[in-house]
């Protein structure tokens, strides 16, 4: 879905909710603030950084050292350990972070008994926990979260999401996470709805009820067509 006259723009140390039916431009969104697609006209900035006159090299380096990614499936390689996993998106980068800090992160995510596993030893909850553990430690100035709860429990969903929570209140990291779910939703500063490509609606800090409502308000507009889609 193509986005239409969409500004926005995420503070340092938030988190952000963006929700909406399928095919609204969620995803869309994510991956043009990420440096991932680039849209057509308009600019994305990271900071002071204009992404949409970057080349792909550059935006490639971008991605590594400024940018995290959690996906719904986790994108762990199999063959490697929980601490190949954390670390693979540094040594592709040729840097070396912190050892103090990738050991603070590892101790964060309750990983430390599990290094020297491999993801199909872990349990889902775990294998997402190493996702983030990854995503943290080159200290990334945003993380971007797509579905990262969707193919979770609900008590391993409540512990990532807290897990996320404490990254924005304790380490000051910005979060960006699309969801379907109004009670992930819930742990954000702020949710941001889309629909058709553009934001119906922007709420600072809204409870899971009112998600619900918004949402459910929004899925009567849609035309049965669209819905299906």
């Amino acid at each position: 879905m193509a986005l239409a006259d969409v500004d926005a723009w995420f503070a340092r140390g938030t988190m952000t909710a963006v929700m909406g039916p399928s095919g609204s431009g969620k995803s869309t969104l994510l991956h043009c603030a990420a440096g991932l697609d680039r849209p057509s006209s308009g600019r994305v900035r990271i900071g002071d950084t204009d992404l949409s006159a970057m080349s792909e090299k550059k935006l490639t380096e971008l991605r590594r050292s400024r940018v995290g990614f959690i996906f719904q499936a986790f994108n762990l390689v199999g063959a490697l350990t929980v601490e190949q996993n954390i670390m693979l998106p540094s040594r592709l980068a040729g840097v070396r972070p912190d050892p103090a800090w990738v050991a603070e992160v590892i101790g964060r995510v309750g990983l430390s008994d599990r290094l020297r596993h491999r993801p199909a030893e872990l349990s889902g909850g775990q294998q997402q926990r190493v996702a983030i553990a990854r995503a943290l430690v080159s200290r990334p100035e945003v993380i971007f979260c797509d579905e990262p709860t969707g193919a979770l429990d609900t008590q391993t969903a409540a512990e990532v999401l807290a897990l996320l929570r404490s990254v924005v209140d304790q380490a000051g990291q910005t979060v960006i996470m699309v969801t379907h779910d109004p009670v992930a939703a819930s742990y954000a500063n702020r949710v941001m709805v889309l629909a058709d490509g553009r934001i119906v609606q922007d709420m600072p800090q809204p409870g899971v009820q009112r998600i619900a409502e918004q949402l459910a308000m929004l899925g009567r507009r849609q035309p049965a067509a669209s819905r299906e889609g």
